[in-house]
C-alpha cells in the first residue's frame, strides 16, 4: 500500500473530523482572502472612481463630505452655492474646461434626483466614454420634467422609458413629502460602474423650483463639478479659494480627500486583518487537536505498519499529509466561501455606493493565503506525528482486553 492510499484511508475513515476541520480552514481562508481583496479594492476604486470631474466647489466646510455628497451620492449638502457663484465659476475659460451644476435635495423611492445640465452628458467619465442612453430613449430637455434614470436603479425599481413618477421630497424616502410634479423617464443611462448608476437626473431648474422648495433659494445650486484645463490650475485655485478665500471650498484632487476616510478607518482594516490572521491559527489548531486527539485509536494502527516494515520517517510522512491534505482541501474550498462573501460584498457596496467590487480580479492574496493555510495544516501536523514517530510497537500490537 503507498503512502497516498494510506493518507486516503485515513481521512476516510475520520471523515467527519476531516469535513469539520476542513470547513473551519474554508472559512479562514476564504474569510482572509475576502477582507484582503475588499480592502484593496475598495481603497482603489474609491480613490480612482471615474466621475469625469478634476475638483468640485461647494459651500464652506469639508471638502471629504462635499466630494461624498457630489461624486458619490453620500452624505448632505454642506451647503449652496449661488447661481451667480456657479457663473463665476464657469466664466474662468482660463481655468475652467468645463463645469456642470447639480442641485440636490429629492429623491424618488430612495434613490436621489440630481438636478443637472445638459453639458454633463458631454463628459467623458472614462478616456472615451461619454454618459449615454439606451437606444430608444434621449436626454432630457432642459424645460420638460423628464428624467434619465441610471441604469442601477433602472434595475431596481423596474422603471423604463415613458414611465412616470413623483418625486419626493428629503434624500429619504418619506411617502409623505410627495411633490405634485409628474416627472416622465426619457432615458434609460448605459451602465458606467460608477456611482452614477444610482441616481436619476433631471433637469436643475425642475429640481430648483419643485413645489414646497423655498423661492428665496430656488436658483442656488449644491455643487459645481469641474473639468480643469490643466494640474496647474487646481493648484492655483485650491490657493485661491481654500487658503485665501472664505467663501467657497474647492475639493481637489478627489482621489486624494476620498483616501482621508481609508486613513480614518485604518484601526478598523487592521483590526479585520488580524481576526482574519487568528482565525487562520485558530483553524490549525483544529487540525492539530483533530490529528492528535485521534491518536490514541491509531496506535495500533500505527504499531501494525511499523510491525509490517513500515519505517518510523514514514509514519511521520503519513501525519504530516494527512494534516497537509486538510488544509489543502479546506484551501480549496476556501475559494468557494471567497465568492459567496464577496457576492454579498459587492452587491451591497455597489447597492450603497455605485462602486464596484469584481471578485473575479486576480490579486496576490489568493496565492500566498492558500499557500500559508497549507503551510500552517503541515506544521500542525507535526506534533501529532512526532507522538506517532515515538509509537512503541510491542506494546501497541496487544489488543486491549
Amino acid at each position: 500500500m503507498s503512502l497516498l492510499q494510506i493518507v486516503f484511508r485515513s481521512l476516510r475513515q475520520h471523515l467527519l473530523s476531516t469535513l469539520i476541520t476542513s470547513f473551519s480552514i474554508a472559512l479562514a481562508c476564504g474569510l482572509l482572502m475576502s477582507v484582503w481583496v475588499v480592502k484593496e479594492q475598495a481603497r482603489r476604486n474609491f480613490t480612482e472612481v471615474d466621475s469625469g470631474f478634476d475638483g468640485v466647489f461647494g459651500a464652506k466646510g469639508s471638502k471629504l463630505q462635499l466630494v461624498l455628497n457630489s461624486i458619490f451620492h453620500l452624505e448632505a449638502s454642506p451647503g449652496n452655492l449661488t447661481w451667480e457663484q456657479y457663473e463665476l465659476i464657469a466664466n474662468d475659460k482660463r481655468r475652467v474646461k468645463t463645469a456642470v451644476p447639480i442641485a440636490l435635495g429629492d429623491n424618488y423611492l430612495g434613490y436621489r434626483l440630481v438636478g443637472v445640465t445638459t453639458n454633463i452628458f458631454e463628459v467623458e467619465y472614462k478616456a472615451g466614454k461619454k454618459f449615454e442612453v439606451e437606444t430608444g430613449g434621449y436626454i432630457f430637455r432642459a424645460d420638460k420634467k423628464q428624467a434619465v434614470v441610471g441604469s442601477f436603479v433602472a434595475e431596481r425599481l423596474g422603471l423604463r422609458i415613458g414611465d412616470k413618477f413623483h418625486p419626493y421630497h428629503g434624500l429619504i424616502f418619506d411617502e409623505k413629502e410627495k411633490h405634485a410634479e409628474i416627472y416622465v423617464v426619457s432615458g434609460i443611462m448605459k451602465p458606467t460602474n460608477t456611482p452614477a448608476d444610482r441616481v436619476i437626473w433631471i433637469p436643475i431648474k425642475g429640481l430648483q423650483n419643485m413645489s414646497g422648495h423655498s423661492v428665496e433659494t430656488s436658483s442656488d445650486v449644491s455643487a459645481v463639478l469641474v473639468k480643469l484645463q490643466g494640474n496647474r490650475h487646481g493648484m492655483m485655485m485650491n490657493q485661491q479659494y481654500n487658503v485665501q478665500g472664505d467663501v467657497m471650498t474647492f475639493a481637489w484632487p478627489i482621489g486624494q480627500i476620498v483616501a482621508q476616510i481609508f486613513k480614518k478607518i485604518a484601526p478598523v482594516e487592521m483590526v479585520l486583518r488580524c481576526v482574519a490572521v487568528l482565525v487562520a491559527f485558530v483553524a490549525a489548531g483544529s487540525i492539530l487537536a483533530s490529528i492528535y486527539n485521534s491518536m490514541n485509536e491509531r496506535r495500533r494502527d500505527i504499531a501494525i505498519l511499523r510491525a509490517l516494515g513500515a519505517r518510523r520517517r514514514t509514519v511521520f510522512s503519513v501525519l504530516i499529509l494527512e494534516s497537509t491534505g486538510i488544509a489543502t482541501f479546506g484551501a480549496v474550498a476556501g475559494f468557494l466561501v471567497y465568492f459567496v462573501i464577496m457576492s454579498v460584498a459587492s452587491w451591497y457596496v455597489r447597492s450603497e455606493t455605485g462602486v464596484i467590487l469584481n471578485p473575479f480580479e486576480p490579486q496576490w492574496v489568493m496565492v500566498w493565503a492558500p499557500l500559508s493555510m497549507q503551510c500552517l495544516g503541515a506544521l500542525a501536523g507535526v506534533v501529532p506525528a512526532a507522538k506517532a514517530y515515538g509509537t512503541d510497537v510491542a506494546e501497541n500490537l496487544i489488543p486491549n482486553a
